[in-house]
């Protein structure tokens, strides 16, 4: 028998078991979650863990990949909307609706899951700060088609534009860390977004690209 399979026990459901460890790291990070907290969560033993995914690391890993296709899929959908402005509005307001989704747990795995950690955890923080630049990344290339159809001013680099994206959508996640409600953190984000409006889209501020939420 492969060594790699040992210890699985009959009848296991990987991807059940990926989504309770999501839930543990997203709640706790990854430094945070203990082996007693994911073999609770998952009801796999320590062995039964190390057979199916090597590690707790490969464990996060994989959590990692159902985070992004599951509750981050909201940022690849913003991402194709039609029109730059919509792109922007989407991601932004996505951010709000996501932090505030009633059952999540506060804040958001790819930002606070693995910020802090220890010798032990440097392929998971390296990983983590390469999924957060291709992301951003992305965002840019999106930006600079819209740059290419006249939807945003030439002179606005893309590049500080995905960054500053980035940033906002990043300080929302900290905001409901903090505990702000989902009234507080739309006002948030529609201030926002009016300042995009004037600063690239349209400096007169004379048209509404990015109506406030109701």
């Amino acid at each position: 028998m492969d060594r790699k399979v040992k210890g699985r026990p009959r009848g296991f459901d990987e991807a059940q078991a990926i989504d309770s460890a999501m839930r543990v790291f997203w709640e706790k990070s990854y430094e945070g979650a203990t082996m007693a907290d994911l073999t609770e969560a998952t009801g796999l033993n320590r062995s039964s863990i190390h057979a199916a995914f090597g590690s707790k690391e490969g464990l996060f890993l994989k959590v990692v990949k159902r985070y992004w296709e599951g509750p981050l899929r909201y940022i690849p959908k913003a991402l194709a909307e039609p029109t730059l402005p919509r792109v922007v509005e989407a991601l932004i307001r996505g951010s709000v609706n996501f932090l505030s989704t009633p059952g999540n747990p506060r804040g958001c795995l790819a930002i606070h899951g693995a910020l802090v950690c220890g010798t032990s955890g440097e392929r998971v923080m390296q990983t983590m700060a390469a999924w957060r630049k291709t992301t951003e990344n992305t965002i840019k290339k999106r930006i600079q088609q819209g740059q290419r159809e006249g939807e945003l001013r030439g002179e606005v680099n893309a590049a500080d534009y995905a960054r500053y994206i980035a940033a906002t959508m990043n300080g929302l996640v900290v905001q409901a860390l903090n505990g702000a409600n989902r009234a507080e953190l739309t006002r948030l984000a529609d201030m926002a977004l009016q300042f995009l409006e004037r600063s690239s889209f349209d400096p007169s501020g004379r048209r509404k690209e990015f109506p406030q939420a109701k």
